[in-house]
């Protein structure tokens, strides 16, 4: 009996399930597939593979020249000023926002089930607004301040600070709203101020965890910049544009190769900062 028990094959106990789940992923993914029209295969037609041929040939050789490469480099620290100064204003924004639309920093709240009716209509307005602002895309704020403000840095430096002012708040109330409350609930029942419970109270907590998420946006904010400069918001985008227009596939190498080195950098100073966060 136990050689029979031995000699039997091994079979998956969930293969109904996992055969199941495949199959209703299928279902979705090809009419999904079909509208965007998804046609991987055409990468491998003969006049698409000629035409790459024909464009990545231009970024040989890249330009190298020292009047360029300071160019580039010029607008490569354009793109991190931008980045950082919108994730500055950002951050500003967001720590008031997010105060508001917390519930642990409710003092209405405390020690009952519920906040007072208008303090919570207040924080669906607010949430309900951050909603709207995370909704819009950095290009798009960009573009629209490319026509108030005109082309330039400043247009990326308020869409970064507006679009990822609305995220900060979010993520930053529901970190808070997460972690353990009591701390800043016998802060404000002794008096304190909704500003003092979170700092001393909630932020303690939450340190590192927000640190990291703020590091990781800055990250992200670098490669929008450099996104929002194909409409005209400054910075490595904005010159990559005008390569691509005049048809300088060797200037247009020599900047993806600086811009790949640009997030290199952003990710290991994230990196470093998480490490030293612990």
């Amino acid at each position: 009996m136990s050689a029979v028990i031995e000699n039997a094959p091994i079979r998956d106990p969930a293969w109904r399930g996992r055969i199941t789940m495949a199959i209703i992923a299928v279902a979705l993914l090809w009419p999904l597939g079909r509208i965007s029209e998804f046609k991987p295969w055409l990468l491998l037609d003969g006049q698409s593979i000629s035409a790459a041929r024909v464009f990545l040939g231009g970024f040989f050789p890249p330009r190298v020249d020292s009047e360029f490469l300071l160019l580039a480099l010029r607008s490569a620290w354009i793109t991190v000023a931008i980045a950082t100064a919108g994730m500055t204003l950002a951050v500003a924004g967001a720590i008031p926002l997010a105060l508001l639309g917390m519930t642990r920093l409710s003092v209405s709240a405390i020690g009952r089930r519920g906040m007072d009716r208008l303090p919570y209509l207040l924080r669906q307005v607010i949430r309900g607004g951050l909603v709207v602002a995370r909704s819009l895309p950095e290009v798009v704020v960009a573009l629209l301040f490319v026509r108030i403000v005109g082309l330039g840095p400043s247009a990326g430096v308020w869409a970064i600070a507006i679009t990822y002012c609305a995220m900060l708040a979010k993520v930053l109330a529901e970190i808070v709203d997460s972690n353990d409350g009591r701390p800043a609930a016998a802060l404000l029942t002794n008096g304190a101020s909704r500003l003092g419970a979170f700092l001393y109270g909630t932020l303690p907590q939450c340190a590192a965890e927000l640190v990291s998420y703020l590091i990781y946006r800055w990250e992200c904010a670098i490669r929008a910049s450099v996104v929002m400069g194909f409409v005209g918001a400054g910075g490595l985008g904005q010159q990559i544009d005008a390569s691509v227009q005049m048809m300088a596939g060797n200037e247009v190498a020599t900047m993806l190769v600086l811009f790949i080195v640009l997030v290199w950098v952003a990710d290991a100073v994230s990196t470093r900062a998480r490490r030293w966060l612990g």
